[in-house]
């Protein structure tokens, strides 16, 4: 893998407002009262089984107590989501040893909000960046972005031999919450999601953990599994209960079967590389892959601190696992709308 690109630096970043769990319940409860959710106690524990204790918003938490369009919440989508993008880049640049001007291409990932322009340009105008770099704006693949994302720009760092490839991903969740909608997947979704970005630089010059193959599963007949339906409030989300039970039906042989393709098997993984779609989600990639309880601690405690922020999470986990130098064959993956599951090897 001495031609394969490398990852040179990871960094992350969170909007300003923290969110504590137990606060959302408090104006949670007496919300959804009001509007007369039938069943409430038995969805409310959701909060608090959520593994949450804080997240993050772009904006403070009375903003989510009145009515919001399209055009407001998108609004703000384009100003925080630039913003933090701007932030977690320069960081990343910084790690490096880089500016902007370095950046010979980039990969841009976000599926809750709508930017056209595409927010790699937003970016490359705040940033200075060369005119000529090359951009890839990438929208739809909602929590398994992070992964498909930067296997994409693995790809572009294999193609373009010493080239400078700078992946973005920035996903604010918390802007989709409807304050009306009683169904269940908009109360869970209220317990789970918040706001965050991430960057990484990859380069074949770098001497970070290198890139091996990346690739993706398309599970037939899933198509409702999860996604957005568009009102015109904005973006609702749409998932199943079924996904955990998916994932201990199926991941396991798709993984299998994307490592065998690339002359490895599950036992060559020293370490998978989750996104912590929630608790049953985690417990559920560990039971698929066989491992012991609580081998996935630090997929838990990223959910605890940001919760699930979308394609933007696995990045969080990614630049923890990075702080414990780990060694050997570690495995990225992800689940999103498609329903799809992404996978990325990495070498370290």
């Amino acid at each position: 893998m001495s031609n394969s690109p490398r990852l040179a630096a990871i960094a992350t970043a969170v909007p300003p407002y923290a969110i504590d769990q137990d606060a959302v319940v408090r104006r949670a409860q007496p919300h959804y009262e009001g509007l007369g959710v039938a069943d409430l106690d038995h969805m409310l524990p959701v909060f608090a089984n959520s593994g949450i204790e804080r997240r993050y918003s772009c904006v403070p938490m009375e903003w989510y107590e009145e009515p919001r369009g399209w055009t407001d919440r998108n609004n703000l989508y384009l100003e925080h989501a630039a913003s933090l993008l701007e932030r977690a880049a320069r960081d990343a640049l910084d790690r490096a040893g880089l500016t902007p001007r370095d950046i010979d291409a980039m990969v841009t990932v976000s599926t809750t909000g709508i930017a056209t322009p595409s927010l790699d340009a937003l970016l490359s105008n705040r940033m200075r960046m060369r005119a000529d770099a090359k951009r890839l704006p990438i929208f739809g693949l909602g929590c398994a972005g992070g992964v498909l994302g930067l296997a994409r720009a693995a790809e572009w760092a294999r193609a373009m031999p010493g080239a400078t490839v700078l992946f973005l991903v920035v996903e604010l969740c918390a802007l989709s919450f409807r304050r009306d909608d009683t169904s269940k997947s908009n109360i869970v979704a209220t317990a789970l999601f918040g706001d965050g970005a991430a960057a990484a630089i990859l380069s074949s010059e770098a001497d970070g953990p290198a890139f091996g193959p990346g690739g993706e599963h398309l599970f037939p007949e899933s198509l409702d599994i999860m996604g957005w339906d568009v009102g015109g409030d904005g973006l609702k989300a749409i998932f199943s209960r079924d996904i955990p039970q998916l994932v201990r039906r199926e991941m396991r042989n798709a993984t299998a079967r994307f490592l065998a393709r690339h002359g490895r098997d599950l036992h060559d993984i020293n370490r998978f590389v989750c996104h912590p779609g929630g608790t049953k989600v985690v417990a559920a990639l560990e039971e698929a892959y066989g491992l012991a309880e609580n081998t996935l601690s630090v997929e838990r405690g990223v959910l605890r601190d940001y919760g699930n922020m979308s394609a933007a999470t696995l990045l969080f986990v990614l630049e923890r696992v990075m702080k414990q130098k780990p060694r050997g064959d570690l495995l990225l993956t992800a689940m999103g709308p498609g329903f799809t599951a992404g996978f990325q090897l990495l070498q370290a």
